[in-house]
């Protein structure tokens, strides 16, 4: 049977503002960006009784049975809509874990968008957001990764054409856990994405923004603080902020030569953290 080569791409949050809590989630607004590093995914139908999900790559150890493209698999045949069909995937992960960029996330949310396009399943915009949701709060902007804004009523406007930006992301020697940083959030700010504009994207707003859980993050680890003042006075960024709950670090440059010379000079540095120069899409 046909093997099929899927690009399941990281994002990133340009700003992350927590405006208050549910039972069980905060709510959140966001901007948000695809990037051009990628999971790379290879998937395709056998005839076998069981799925069969497989990692490789530089951070494929330790991930869990219960991931999330095992979750997909299991809610989808809890439905019933594979109609029996099974399939074989194999993931290499090129993205960090436990770093902010929705890695597990995108792979699952780019599974289903292409069960969905190549007809294997047939649902409708309201089952897909139903499963989502049981997946994990952020798969929703994997369906069509397109840039979004997130508001803090849950709705996501996306748009065409925004401002593009070479990026350093860079990574230290640990993750950051989202259930624990989330859990010591306790101030909400007022929602300022709940009429999202193109104007929100460009470089003036961005500025304006922040990502409320670096102050979480930089109590319960000073040393990514260190790294965020380091990266900031390295070949002129144009700002820094950390993306999701951590633990990458995202310095935003117009150059992609700029953006280069800054990963040589990091590396000088900082020889045992992860470092990629990406941009967004």
């Amino acid at each position: 049977m046909k093997t099929y080569e899927l690009k399941s791409f990281a994002k990133i949050n340009l700003a992350l503002h927590v405006t208050g809590k549910l039972t069980n989630l905060h709510k959140i607004e966001s901007v948000i960006k695809f990037i051009d590093l990628h999971d790379t995914i290879s998937i395709n139908e056998i005839n076998k009784n069981k799925h069969k999900v497989s990692f490789i790559g530089n951070f494929s150890k330790n991930i869990k049975k219960d991931n999330t493209v095992n979750k997909l698999f299991e809610i989808l045949e809890k439905k019933k809509i594979l109609n029996n069909k099974k399939f074989q995937v194999r993931i290499k992960k090129n993205i960090p874990q436990e770093a902010g960029l929705g890695g597990g996330s995108m792979n699952a949310a780019t599974i289903l968008n292409f069960l969905i396009k190549k007809n294997f399943i047939k649902i409708n915009q309201k089952k897909v957001l139903q499963i989502t949701k049981l997946i994990g709060s952020d798969v929703i902007l994997g369906i069509n990764p397109m840039t979004a804004i997130l508001s803090s009523n849950g709705k996501i406007k996306k748009f065409f054409k925004t401002p593009k930006f070479n990026i350093l992301l860079v990574r230290p020697n640990f993750g950051c856990s989202t259930k624990k940083i989330y859990s010591g959030v306790k101030r909400f700010g007022k929602p300022q994405f709940n009429n999202p504009k193109k104007s929100m994207m460009n470089l003036k707003s961005l500025l304006k923004y922040e990502n409320d859980l670096e102050k979480v993050v930089f109590s319960k680890y000073p040393k990514l603080k260190i790294l965020k003042s380091f990266l900031e006075n390295l070949n002129q960024p144009l700002f820094v902020r950390m993306t999701g709950s951590g633990s990458v670090m995202v310095a935003y440059y117009q150059k992609k030569q700029d953006c280069e010379l800054a990963k040589v000079k990091f590396k000088r540095k900082f020889r045992n953290y992860w470092c990629n120069t990406s941009k967004t899409i």
